[in-house]
């Protein structure tokens, strides 16, 4: 299929450097202005897409990722965004040709490649003068394929923006888009897994529409929007996804200690036949009626260790129902849920499903973070013996028993290691899945619940 439709991917030369904060203020702009926006974020990020959500009301937001899926699949997921929208708005991660390891390979720019999006290259321009022109000149002539088609100027003041705008223009040969103020009462806060949830955000509202009236002001919008309609015709493979019958009602723990969920993988729950039902591990006392399969992902539960240990009716529905069979994805805080006890922020264990015969506990650092390739060492709920599942690790928290039933790779790294506990109706452990990347493991996850549903 090809289909035409505006876009535009944010990219920026470095984390920090105001990636997310232009996007979201672009899109409720946008918003501002009646048009309907989709958002996606580069790469594995399950927070950013949610401040996207926010931003615009959930037109549409997801991620877009070349290593957890292939090029086609983030192509068909863009264009199936683009369906509920004017427009759709990529932000980028980490500096834009960063990737895996010292590679560009699921960078931003790969991302940009991919898809054929125009590129909006922000740059902060703290403690610079002249270096932001370097820092442009550099990036734009860095691969003769970047497509970067402006530039906009980030924590820069309205008396400097003038002489730093004719500077890189005359001396890159890229339009300057506009530039944002310092904005210190705008930052959004963040925590050890990065920008905290959008349900959280002090004054997010106020916040967001403070940065959209500021950019509106400040940054040319109709230069924007007529690049990101110059962008090409996007072809893509329509998808050939097995439907399962039955109906397979899959119980979602979706709350404040459980919110890491790729758009994507739910959206292709519901499109092989599934019927998700949302629960909370915090406040319900049971799992949804009739579940015949059960999703546990991540989030904070070391933030809410306290009130999930007292809610022991749950803590037992969800043992008694592993037990006997039900099939179920743990992961990564999902996965800590269902040890013997897990440790809050201060140290303090409490007592958790028991499903895993193992402690939480908590690190003070990141472990194991990023892309990793499995290796399953026997058949189980999501693959037979042999088979991979590409995957996302990053968490502050370990486990004493953080399983064996995968061996993990570090793409192009020699570092491995073990995790991972699996069995015909059991996937738990701290790695992120991206389902939608992986149809295969999500059509056997559907059947096993439809079976059991059956049973």
């Amino acid at each position: 299929m090809t289909v035409r439709f505006p876009r535009l991917l944010v990219a920026a030369p470095a984390s920090g450097s105001g990636k997310t904060t232009v996007t979201c203020a672009l899109l409720r702009a946008l918003a501002g202005r009646g048009r309907r926006a989709a958002s996606f974020k580069c790469g594995p990020d399950y927070i950013d897409p949610m401040f996207h959500r926010e931003s615009v009301g959930a037109a549409y937001s997801a991620n877009l990722d070349l290593f957890l899926s292939d090029g086609d699949t983030a192509r068909r997921l863009l264009a199936k965004g683009a369906e509920h929208a004017d427009i759709a708005l990529i932000e980028g991660a980490m500096g834009y040709y960063d990737g895996i390891a010292v590679s560009s390979d699921a960078s931003a720019y790969a991302v940009a490649r991919a898809t054929g999006a125009p590129v909006l290259l922000v740059v902060s321009c703290r403690g610079m003068a002249a270096s932001v022109a370097a820092q442009v000149r550099g990036f734009t002539g860095y691969r003769p394929d970047a497509n970067i088609a402006a530039v906009l100027l980030n924590h820069l003041s309205a008396a400097r923006y003038p002489e730093v705008k004719a500077l890189v223009e005359r001396e890159c040969g890229v339009p300057v888009a506009g530039y944002l103020p310092p904005m210190p009462g705008c930052a959004f806060e963040s925590r050890h897994l990065g920008l905290v949830t959008a349900g959280e955000a002090a004054e997010l509202g106020r916040k967001l529409s403070e940065l959209a009236g500021t950019l509106e002001r400040t940054a040319d919008l109709p230069m924007l929007l007529q690049i990101a309609e110059s962008a090409p015709p996007l072809s893509y493979e329509p998808s050939c996804l097995s439907r399962v019958e039955g109906k397979p009602r899959i119980a979602v723990a979706r709350d404040a200690a459980f919110c890491f969920y790729y758009e994507d993988t739910l959206s292709l729950l519901r499109e092989m036949g599934a019927e998700l039902t949302f629960f909370s591990p915090l406040s319900d006392a049971a799992l949804p009626e009739g579940a015949g399969g059960l999703l546990l992902g991540g989030g904070y539960p070391e933030l809410y260790a306290e009130t999930l240990s007292r809610n022991g009716p749950m803590r037992r529905a969800v043992r008694a129902a592993i037990e006997g069979g039900m099939p179920a994805i743990a992961e990564c805080g999902g996965f800590l849920y269902l040890h013997r006890s897990l440790e809050d922020v201060d140290g303090n264990a409490h007592a958790m499903a028991g499903v895993i015969a193992a402690e939480g506990f908590r690190t003070g650092r990141l472990g194991r973070f990023g892309y990793v390739t499995l290796t399953a060492r026997e058949e189980n709920l999501l693959c037979g013996a042999g088979e991979t599942l590409r995957a996302h690790e990053f968490h502050y928290w370990d486990s004493t028993g953080p399983g064996a039933a995968f061996a993990a790779q570090k793409p192009q790294s020699s570092r491995g290691w073990d995790c991972v506990h699996a069995g015909r109706a059991l996937y738990a452990g701290f790695p992120h899945l991206y389902l939608a990347g992986a149809p295969k493991a999500a059509e056997r996850f559907l059947r096993a619940a439809a079976d059991y549903q059956r049973g």
